[in-house]
């Protein structure tokens, strides 16, 4: 397998189509062709699957791009350490994230480590949670941070801890000074949504299913900071994970989060994800253990 097979055959299972990845590559896309079928004729199964949207990767396929992901990045990891350029002196991180968490949490932990290793530098791509582990799983980023409903294949679990869900309203609301709430006590009040699709919204769709709850939310967003402001406006009340807001739980906010007891709000799992098999670079070893340590803080 020669390494241009190699990344011709990853280009292709990102985008999905010969045709884009010729463009991309500035490569003939009878060249590309030909590699992949060189590919498949070695290892003597068929590395993907032809569909009329594009080729999807077969299960051989997975498994091959999962190798040589991870034989990529461990090639640059061991160029950049002849350089100088893996230590904790001079790196850059790469990290993906659901938006919850790039609005707070991450530049804080971000910045605390910088105070120690200056020369360390950060990229963060926000996206989905799905799309965070995508991330990982193919090498555009060293870790995920996203929250979680089931297990991912090809990834490792860094750091996994049960999320409760809270109700964030402002502080004078008839329900702040309560210790816990059931989601009905919620019923009488407008309500602000992420919209479906998300992890949140996924477990709430469930639990209102099962308690047999109707609500129409007054405010449903894609975008978690228009759902905070809507709350800080005291338009009404909004669902969160303690660890996306806890940083904004102090008087100049205004703002109280109180746990809601319906267990299956608790099925989510907040995960620090990296790439299974992976040998992690120092600098990504040494921030996860700072990561791991910001997250169960206070």
């Amino acid at each position: 397998m020669t390494g241009s097979g190699l990344r011709y055959f990853l280009e292709v299972a990102h985008i999905g189509s010969i045709g884009q990845a010729s463009e991309r590559l500035h490569v003939a896309a009878s060249a590309i062709s030909r590699q992949i079928a060189k590919l498949e004729h070695e290892i003597g199964v068929p590395l993907f699957e032809r569909r009329p949207r594009g080729m999807v990767l077969s299960e051989a396929g997975e498994i091959l791009a999962a190798y040589a992901r991870r034989s990529q990045l461990e090639s640059e990891q061991i160029l950049a350490d002849i350089r100088g350029l893996g230590s904790l002196r001079h790196s850059t991180i790469r990290l993906a994230s659901s938006e919850g968490f790039a609005r707070d949490f991450l530049p804080e932990a971000i910045v605390a480590f910088r105070e120690n290793y200056p020369g360390v530098h950060f990229q963060l791509h926000v996206t989905s949670p799905g799309g965070a582990t995508q991330e990982v799983r193919d090498g555009s980023a060293d870790l995920a941070i996203t929250y979680s409903l089931a297990p991912e294949m090809d990834i490792r679990v860094e750091f996994s801890e049960a999320q409760p869900v809270y109700a964030l309203m402002p502080t004078g609301h008839p329900l702040a000074g309560r210790e816990e709430i059931w989601l009905a006590d919620l019923l009488p009040y407008p309500l602000a949504l992420m919209e479906q699709g998300t992890t949140l919204r996924q477990v709430f769709d469930i639990c209102v299913s099962l308690e047999g709850l109707a609500f129409e939310p007054a405010f449903v967003s894609n975008y978690s900071g228009a759902l905070e402001s809507f709350v800080q406006m005291k338009g009404g009340i909004t669902l969160v994970g303690h660890l996306t807001i806890r940083r904004r739980l102090h008087a100049d906010y205004e703002l109280t989060a109180v746990p809601i007891r319906n267990p299956e709000l608790s099925r989510r799992t907040v995960q620090i994800q990296s790439m299974a098999r992976r040998n992690l670079p120092a600098a990504v070893s040494a921030f996860l253990a700072h990561l791991i340590a910001h997250t169960e803080g206070p």
